[in-house]
């Protein structure tokens, strides 16, 4: 008999970091996982170590995942041509950075080139020497042609020519366009251009390849974010055509829920319905007070083959773009509003899970199926709501007794047991941009977050987690949604700022989420709550995809997966195919050999994930500044969402929109960024502009193209001095700087209004 192999003890954190450095290339946890003979679950031991060296700035992670020295790129990369002066020498950028600040200078010498300079935005693949800090040579390898930079902005005609303006407001760099260059655009459109190789006199010159819309129609908008932001909107013939000839299943080895009164809740707006529930109390006379649940999910897996075109396309995309004027969905149109769209009175093919709880929320079982259901009805949350408050409607009155009001019992019941846990309950506004029939903008709002809203979520969330647990029990890869720990110097700066606003947070211990959730419901009601929230948020880490489970700590769990949204998220497509394999529920699971690939695959949808929130976000603001246009001159209630050297950020409180107030329009002084505490200090006055402080502003102007809107201080609070004692400062009707005037009308020569007056 063999002698047992000897354990190989887990290596100390300064063993892998001298590893890693003192490797000649980037390694990646593979490498260092076979150079420390480490294997099985200390494989996540391992993650959570190189995640607290990169936390601890010692270590980044480069392409692929690699690690290595902070801000050293590789020897061999893509740069891309940022300028070309009239010598022929080319300024150079990574082609892709992720890093902290400004990328890296690269420069490429004339004499290293081989042909003619290259254009701004093309691509090259060079082989890197270091010259200085964060200073690089390149020798050119390849030229590859094409840009990954195309210019998006907004055509303007100027005496003497045309001018592209730039859709993104923190770029200020303008091209000019010939005419001979800008095809069928006109003024006012949005476009899309192309960089042309250097002229020696003048701006850049740039060549029109597609236009958008025109900048009044409020359909370019969503263009812009979406072109923006790269999102592929076009699916292939292959995947369309796939999609087309998708049949309705039968029920076949299924089992059958359509007796089952399931209902579908969800906004007034949705178009695609891909979760139902159903609650009654347990009948079993052992879980008294307890309550037997199903939540039914589209069966997405049984139409989205693993590898197939419509799979191909779902991945690439990763997930839905919500748009306040429409949707770029992850499936065609033929699956996400129609077979895989659990409408009313129509046999639709689920993924379901049944869960019993006590009284208190406790699970004490679940089980998964895969079934053929009928949605009763689909209902909205303001329908749920009014129900529930004793104002049925025609729809809702029948149902009120035997199916919305066990949601909402058996709601409080889950809710105890959120409370137990100690969940993270971040109060976040969000805004809802209201768009009539004609396209046009007719008010934005916050939407209201009802119980109805909660209840769902609840629901949603007990369904995740008995995936995450089932994939676990089963051995299946699990794609986790994951959620780390709050940096501990972001949790000392949350401590700091509260304890100076007079509330108590744990120290020398680690941060809980009920600590952060404690802190925001003291704080509710009190002048202080928008600050706090704000600052709970910010605090946070990002939630993201992984194969590796660290918990998610908002919703403090130990485990915990998306399975509830597969017609829009492709994460809950995987976990879909994981659990039909790993419980033997017919064809379509996961293959053999997926899960090594999950990794990658959790970097890309954590990307478009991103991707998405970006565009929606970009859209919004864009949609918001078209409709507070017509307002400028108006003065508006808001708070400081923001401080950074440009100024302070305003959310105003009617519409929820963002808009800056430079430097130079606050009250003059010398101000400098104390980020710690999130606030503006004034050299000369002791002038304190803080993070949540409310405010009164005028907007001086709006711009749609860039969804910026600039705002001039009106009224503030005055927080007293840390340093200089405090002049007495102007308020209502304070005089601006010069500069105030100069900007108005800047600006409303690019808005095309007057400064300071009402659009007509």
């Amino acid at each position: 008999m063999s002698p047992a192999k000897k354990a190989v003890p887990f290596p100390e954190k300064g063993d892998v970091l001298r590893f890693i450095l003192e490797s000649p290339t980037p390694v990646g946890k593979r490498e260092i996982a076979r150079a420390f003979h480490i294997r099985g679950d200390e494989r996540v031991r391992l993650k959570a170590l190189l995640k607290e060296l990169e936390d601890e700035g010692v270590l980044e992670k480069g392409d692929r995942s690699r690690l290595g020295k902070p801000g050293q790129l590789p020897e061999v990369t893509v740069i891309e041509v940022v300028s070309v002066d009239h010598d022929g020498y080319a300024k150079a950028k990574p082609a892709t950075w992720d890093g902290d600040g400004d990328p890296p200078l690269i420069t490429i010498p004339p004499a290293a080139l081989k042909g003619p300079a290259p254009a701004e935005g093309e691509r090259i693949l060079a082989r890197l020497a270091k010259t200085g800090e964060d200073r690089y040579r390149a020798k050119p390898m390849r030229r590859l042609g094409g840009s990954t930079t195309r210019l998006l902005g907004l055509l303007e005609k100027v005496r003497g020519g045309w001018r592209l303006r730039p859709v993104d407001k923190r770029s200020k760099k303008e091209f000019q366009i010939n005419d001979e260059d800008r095809g069928d655009a006109n003024d006012g459109d949005i476009v899309i251009a192309e960089p042309m190789r250097l002229t020696r006199m003048g701006l850049p010159h740039a060549r029109v390849v597609d236009v958008l819309g025109h900048s009044g129609h409020t359909r370019a908008i969503s263009l812009v974010a979406i072109h923006e932001q790269g999102i592929p909107t076009e699916f292939p013939e292959e995947a369309l055509r796939q999609a087309k000839d998708a049949k309705p299943v039968e029920l076949g080895k299924r089992t059958d829920l359509r007796d089952i009164p399931l209902v579908t809740i969800d906004g007034l707006d949705a178009r695609d319905f891909d979760d139902a529930v159903f609650a009654e109390p347990d009948p079993d006379p052992k879980n008294e007070g307890g309550f037997r649940l199903i939540v039914a999910i589209a069966d997405v897996a049984h139409y989205v083959r693993p590898d197939s075109p419509l799979d191909r396309s779902a991945r690439e995309r990763g997930n839905s773009v919500y748009l306040p004027d429409h949707v770029v969905p992850m499936l065609p149109e033929a699956l996400s509003n129609d077979l895989c769209s659990l409408r009313p009175h129509e046999d639709r093919a689920c993924m379901a899970v049944e869960i019993v709880v006590d009284a208190k929320g406790k699970k004490l079982g679940h089980k998964f199926m895969r079934g053929l259901m009928r949605s009763h009805a689909r209902l909205t949350y303001e329908q749920v709501e009014q129900a529930r408050l004793g104002e049925p409607d025609d729809l809702t009155e029948p149902l009120l007794e035997t199916v919305i009001q066990p949601l909402v019992d058996a709601y409080r019941v889950l809710e105890l047991a959120r409370h137990r846990r100690g969940t993270l309950d971040l109060d976040i506004a969000e805004q809802k941009v209201e768009i009539d029939t004609d396209g046009n903008i007719v008010g934005v709002r916050t939407r209201e977050r009802l119980l109805s809203h909660q209840l769902i979520e609840e629901f949603m969330v007990l369904a995740n987690v008995c995936a995450a647990e089932t994939l676990e029990a089963v051995k299946r890869p699990c794609m986790y949604r994951i959620h780390d720990e709050p940096a501990e110097e972001k949790v000392v700066a949350f401590r700091e700022v509260v304890e100076g606003l007079g509330y108590s947070f744990p120290k020398g211990q680690v941060a809980k989420p009920r600590n952060f959730t404690q802190i925001i419901e003291k704080a509710k009601g009190t002048p202080e709550e928008p600050l706090v929230n704000d600052l709970a948020l910010r605090s946070q880490a990002q939630a993201v995809y992984a194969p590796d489970n660290i918990g998610h700590f908002g919703l403090a769990l130990p485990r915990y997966a998306h399975f509830t949204s597969p017609i829009r998220r492709y994460a809950d497509l995987l976990v879909h195919r994981a659990l039909i394999s790993g419980c033997g529920l017919g064809p379509g699971g996961l293959p053999d050999g997926e899960g090594q690939h999950f990794d990658d695959i959790g970097e890309h949808i954590s990307m478009t994930e991103r991707r998405a929130a970006t565009a929606e976000r970009s859209a919004v603001d864009r949609f918001v500044a078209a409709y507070m246009e017509s307002r400028a001159g108006e003065v508006f209630q808001g708070r400081i969402a923001g401080v950074a050297t440009a100024g302070i950020f305003v959310k105003l409180a009617e519409t929820g929109a963002d808009g800056l107030v430079p430097m130079r329009l606050l009250p003059p002084d010398y101000y400098e960024v104390d980020r710690d505490r999130h606030r503006l200090v004034g050299q000369a006055t002791g002038q304190i502009l803080q993070l949540g402080d409310p405010v009164e502003v005028k907007l001086l102007a709006a711009d749609r193209v860039t969804g910026g809107m600039l705002l001039e201080l009106v009224d503030y609070p005055d927080h007293g001095t840390d340093g200089p004692a405090l002049t007495k400062r102007p308020r209502k009707g304070h005089k601006a700087p010069k500069t105030v005037g100069r900007t108005k009308r800047k600006l409303a020569k690019k808005t095309g209004s007057k400064a300071g007056r009402k659009k007509p």
